[in-house]
């Protein structure tokens, strides 16, 4: 039997109003495994107006008390995490351990939402001018919205709403129709948390539920992460109904490694960060941009490793990757690999062949593939200009630095990058140089901690302000300034001039 997958709103699981459906499938099996429904324009009313209903007694609720809402449900996430993990993996497919290592990060923001009686904490200055003070202080926008992507079915959706709610706002989280269950399972943790009903809603779809969030005149604000395109749509059509917009979108990673890398280590970064999740990941390095010399030394420890990955059912702790997330998917990076060869790239390793049934029982008619590794990419190439998300790592020759730096300032995307060098000074000018909001020495997946914040430059980040750390508890609030004077120190008689400080 099929498991039917619904809405979460006021509180309470809700069938909807809508009858149109889509099919959960287990990627690892190519099995049917559930029917989400995909709402309709009055599911998300109602889960708007449960929200817009709970929101004044939330906003009023003391942010110490809204905090300990926040700690209660961090331990309970804490209880669950191993099932969290296995709900990521029988949707998403990732390895479990990818999966327990996405939760925890989930839980690394929740732990940051619960310090936010010190985030919202205002400036004052006193005597401004003869008898007058001003302080700031910030307050919650009303109901906000999140629209996550498949790839990180509980961490991204924990990159916006603990900040959101511990911040005094309520929230609607339209998730992914391909991985819906995890929502469903941190929504009724919230409640047993202590989470007043109406303050975190669930409601599954897709396009329809989308527009509708993004048009409804209660809904104060909306996060995205996803691709490009849709991250623009999202800006312009939300900045159009004068709404509040965070919209990260696509990447094209790059990993340069100087001759004075250790290769070993590098091998290693490149393998894991190309690899690991099957490449689904907007932080994936897809890009190995080799400086020198150094490609001679690397390129056949990489051809070698991506040959004898361990590529198995996420649920067998050996496996090093699993399958890609649906057949639509597959097709899709199957396409741009043949695409590569098309345009002359060198095809040294080729994942289209893996035979899914080596990946553990039941797994046949899964969505299966290898690992694929190219050299001698250059950059009029698609495979090099477009975002595969998939296992695909592309390895570009370069002569220098400089034309390293070239070429990854010269990439529309800027979301993540890499450099792999002992020297100190290659590494500053990297760090300084590079036009990419996020930069790892030596890391090779540089996202940032729960406290800093994260987010792209370029074509990656539509919006001004980060996800998380300090510049979500802004995005999810708004400043206001506060001048005080009382009547014993007013002056008498009306000014007509732009007041100054006397």
């Amino acid at each position: 039997m099929t498991q039917q997958i619904a809405h979460f709103i006021g509180g309470q699981h809700a069938a909807g109003g809508s009858t149109r459906t889509q099919d959960v499938t287990n990627p690892a099996t190519g099995k049917v495994t559930g029917k989400v429904a995909l709402a309709a324009q009055a599911d998300v009313d109602a889960a708007v107006a449960a929200a817009q209903a709970a929101f004044p007694k939330w906003a009023d609720t003391p942010p110490i008390r809204r905090a300990r809402v926040m700690f209660k449900f961090l331990e309970l996430l804490n209880l669950h995490k191993d099932e969290l993990a296995h709900m990521i993996t029988a949707e998403h497919g990732k390895v479990f351990t990818d999966a327990q290592g996405e939760v925890s990060r989930g839980i690394d923001i929740v732990e940051f939402a619960c310090g936010i009686p010190q985030l919202l904490k205002g400036d004052f200055t006193d005597q401004v001018s003869t008898g007058i003070d001003n302080w700031t202080l910030r307050q919650p926008l009303g109901v906000v919205a999140g629209i996550t992507p498949f790839n990180f079915p509980v961490m991204v959706p924990m990159w916006m709403f603990p900040v959101a709610i511990a911040a005094g706002n309520t929230f609607v989280l339209k998730p992914s129709p391909t991985d819906p269950t995890p929502s469903l399972r941190m929504a009724e943790l919230l409640k047993e948390a202590g989470l007043p009903d109406g303050v975190f809603n669930v409601v599954q779809g897709d396009k329809v539920a989308v527009d509708a969030l993004l048009e409804h005149p209660d809904v104060k604000a909306i996060s995205f992460v996803g691709s490009t395109p849709i991250a623009n749509y999202i800006y312009e059509t939300g900045a159009r109904n004068g709404k509040r917009v965070q919209a990260l979108g696509g990447a094209k990673n790059h990993m340069v490694v100087m001759p004075d890398a250790d290769i070993d280590q590098t091998v290693d970064a490149l393998i894991g960060a190309g690899y690991g999740s099957a490449g689904e990941r907007c932080m994936a390095i897809s890009v190995a941009v080799l400086v020198g010399d150094v490609a001679d030394k690397i390129i056949p420890k990489l051809v070698e490793r991506t040959k004898t990955l361990k590529v198995l059912d996420g649920e067998n702790l050996a496996a090093e990757m699993g399958p890609i997330v649906t057949r639509a998917a597959h097709e899709r990076i199957t396409g741009y690999i043949a695409q590569g060869e098309k345009e002359g790239a060198k095809l040294l390793v080729d994942g289209r062949g893996f035979d899914g049934a080596m990946a553990g029982q039941g797994c046949g008619d899964g969505f299966w593939m290898g690992g694929t590794l190219f050299d001698h990419v250059t950059p009029e190439m698609r495979i090099y200009k477009e975002e595969i998300f998939g296992p695909v790592l592309s390895c570009v020759r370069v002569a220098n630095f400089k034309d390293a730096v070239d070429l990854v300032n010269g990439h529309e995307f800027g979301n993540g990058v890499s450099c792999f060098t002992r020297d100190g000074n290659v590494a500053r000018e990297f760090g300084r140089r590079i036009q990419v909001g996020m930069v790892g020495i030596n890391v090779p997946i540089p996202v940032p901690m729960a406290w800093h914040g994260f987010g792209g430059w370029k074509r990656s980040l539509f919006g001004d302000m980060h996800a998380y750390g300090e510049e979500g508890v802004r995005f999810y609030t708004k400043q206001k300034s506060i001048m005080q004077r009382w009547p014993e120190s007013t002056p008498k008689g009306a000014e007509f001039v732009m007041p100054t400080a006397k």
